[in-house]
């Protein structure tokens, strides 16, 4: 999902947030993201920018506790954000991370439809972090990142 600058700007004040350039260009990154990214993608992915890397990590920091990007995957130990649309929006599907270039992909809820359920366990399961590990389709494949 692509995300405008001014669409950007406008939820950052919807949260309460001030929409400086790098909060409006980290949350345009994390909305047009086909998956998961972590701190160290983030940076990659901008590019060149006219503020040190410790004003990304503080702005991500903000997103996450305004809602506008949760962390929907630790995996390896390192915390990956995407974009949520609305506070509801916890992106909860399962994701795969691959063993050997580290990559993190969300995966079709599908996966995990046949997990729901009633009972004790019905808030547990449906707010569960579902993550396979294997190799992924391009480290299969011998091509890797």
């Amino acid at each position: 999902m692509s995300l405008s600058k001014e669409a950007a700007r406008s939820a950052l004040r919807a949260r309460g947030l001030r929409a400086t350039p790098p909060r409006v260009a980290v949350l345009v990154l994390l909305a047009g993201a086909e998956r998961p990214l972590s701190f160290s993608e983030v940076l990659e992915q901008l590019g060149p920018t006219d503020w040190d890397p410790a004003t990304t990590f503080r702005n991500l920091v903000k997103l996450r506790e305004a809602g506008l990007a949760p962390v929907v995957s630790r995996a390896e130990g390192l915390d990956r954000y995407a974009y949520a649309r609305a506070p509801q929006d916890a992106h909860q599907h399962p994701h795969f991370v691959c063993d050997d270039c580290g990559r993190v992909e969300c995966l079709p809820a599908a996966l995990t439809a046949t997990l729901a359920m009633a009972g004790p366990w019905a808030a547990s399961i449906e707010g569960a972090e579902v993550q396979l590990k294997g190799a992924c389709p391009d480290c299969r494949a011998g091509g890797g990142r």
